[in-house]
Parts: structure tokens; C-alpha cells; sequence
């Protein structure tokens, strides 16, 4: 279980430490097909295991997308203090992953690769999604398609609220209890900050929305603070964070 706790101590990157094992190219089932996959393995003793969530495959997202690679090195890296086992991987359709992009459907991508993961690591989950990423993220840990998986928190990286003239209201947080943050820019041009805050207002408690100044969409230029931001929400979050550390 999560809970709040205070962290102030930025990480130490300076500090000499063991760096966690390979990076490993790999394939698993998916609903229509295999999906192409990386794993930055963790230390051995990780109390948690992570998924990573990459944007929409129509604008280019992929797997080596820049928000989620930089969301990636804060779970995994020891220099930020977590060193846990990420999943990266690519939707249908995208990369070398079999199947054609459907634009909902791929929720169920991401079930499968949570099904992938408590099967190598039988660990609790972190789940981490990056705009299309995000929400197939949300609804796979809260929506009505929420797997039995023990999720035990998700990270909304640049949450679509609007895009094409179409908005989106993400109703279903409203029932789920899974600790979630929303972390955009706060001059995101697709999530205005006003409707942002109106989904995490309606989303079940616990939730926390930040906004990192002057990013947009892609926190270009920013992606160092919505490190830091990420990092500290984790050390906020946890109970057990000695056991993150």
C-alpha cells in the first residue's frame, strides 16, 4: 500500500553505485499478435516491477519516445534511488509489433504486457503511460477493462484532455482507488491545465495533479524537472521507502 510520506533529498548522482543489469530486446503475446518489447532489468531484490506506456504510433510514438525513455531512467536508474525492472514496448501495429493500430483496443496491449510481467517477476506493478500511453494506462489499471493485476500505483505523463476537436473525460477514475498522478505542463496544448485539474478533481482519492512551469506536451526542455517531479511523487507515495532507495 501507498501512502503520503515526505521526501525532501534530491537524488545523489554522484555516488558510485552498481548499476542495474542489461538491456534485453524481447517479444510476448498480445491480443492480435506478438508486441515488441524492451527490459532495463533492476537490482535483484526490486520490490516493484515497471511499465512503461509510449504516445499516440500515429504521431510517431514509439517504444524509444523521449518522455518515456527519460520516465524509464527515473524508475530505473539507481542514480535516482529506485532500480527497478522496466518494461518498454511497442502497441500493435507500431515498430515490430504485430497488428494494426485501433486506437482503443490497445488497452488490452497493455493488460498483456502486465500479464507478462507478474508472470517473469510475480511483483506488485508500477504502471507509467506518456499522452495514448496514458490513457491506455488509466483504463487498463482503472477502467472498466482494469485487469486483476496488483497495480499499486500509475503515472499519467501528458494526459490527453482534448486533441482533433474530440475531449476527453476519463469518468471511470472516478470509482478506482489505485494511487495515481497526473504530471503535465502546464502549457500542455493538449491537456489545458483548467480541464486537467477538472479530472483529477472528479478522479477517486488518492490522486495528485502537478504541473511542470513552462512545459508543454512533449516537456521539451523540461524533461529534467518532470524527472524530479516523478521521482518525488514515488518517495511521497511510498510507504516502504527504504525498501526504494
Amino acid at each position: 500500500m501507498w501512502s503520503a510520506m515526505i521526501a525532501t533529498a534530491a537524488p545523489d548522482r554522484s555516488r558510485n553505485q552498481k548499476a542495474p543489469a542489461r538491456l534485453c530486446t524481447l517479444s510476448f503475446p498480445g491480443p492480435v499478435g506478438r508486441l515488441e518489447a524492451v527490459l532495463n532489468e533492476g537490482h535483484s531484490d526490486a520490490p516493484f516491477v515497471t511499465l512503461v506506456c509510449h504516445p499516440h504510433p500515429l504521431g510517431g510514438g514509439t517504444l524509444h519516445n523521449k518522455v518515456v525513455y527519460h520516465a524509464m531512467k527515473v524508475f530505473n536508474d539507481p542514480a535516482w534511488g529506485f532500480a527497478l525492472p522496466v518494461l518498454r514496448f511497442n502497441f500493435r501495429g507500431t515498430g515490430l509489433s504485430q497488428g494494426v493500430h485501433d486506437g482503443n483496443a490497445e488497452v488490452g496491449d497493455v493488460i498483456a504486457a502486465m500479464d507478462w510481467l507478474e508472470n517473469e517477476y510475480k511483483l506488485p506493478l508500477l504502471v507509467c503511460g506518456f499522452s495514448f500511453g496514458a490513457a491506455m494506462a488509466l483504463k487498463a489499471c482503472c477502467g472498466v477493462e482494469a485487469s486483476s493485476h496488483d497495480v499499486r500505483a500509475v503515472a499519467a505523463l501528458g494526459l490527453p484532455t482534448e486533441a482533433q476537436g474530440r475531449r476527453y473525460s476519463y469518468s471511470f477514475l472516478a470509482k478506482s482507488p489505485i494511487p495515481k498522478l497526473f504530471l503535465s505542463g502546464d502549457q500542455d496544448q493538449f491537456a489545458p491545465a483548467g480541464q486537467l485539474a477538472q479530472i483529477a478533481a472528479n478522479a477517486c482519492r488518492p490522486k495528485t495533479l502537478l504541473l511542470v512551469p513552462g512545459g508543454d506536451h512533449f516537456f521539451q526542455g523540461r524533461l529534467e524537472q518532470m524527472q524530479q517531479t516523478l521521482h518525488d511523487w514515488l518517495l511521497l507515495n511510498d510507504r516502504r521507502k527504504e525498501q526504494l532507495q
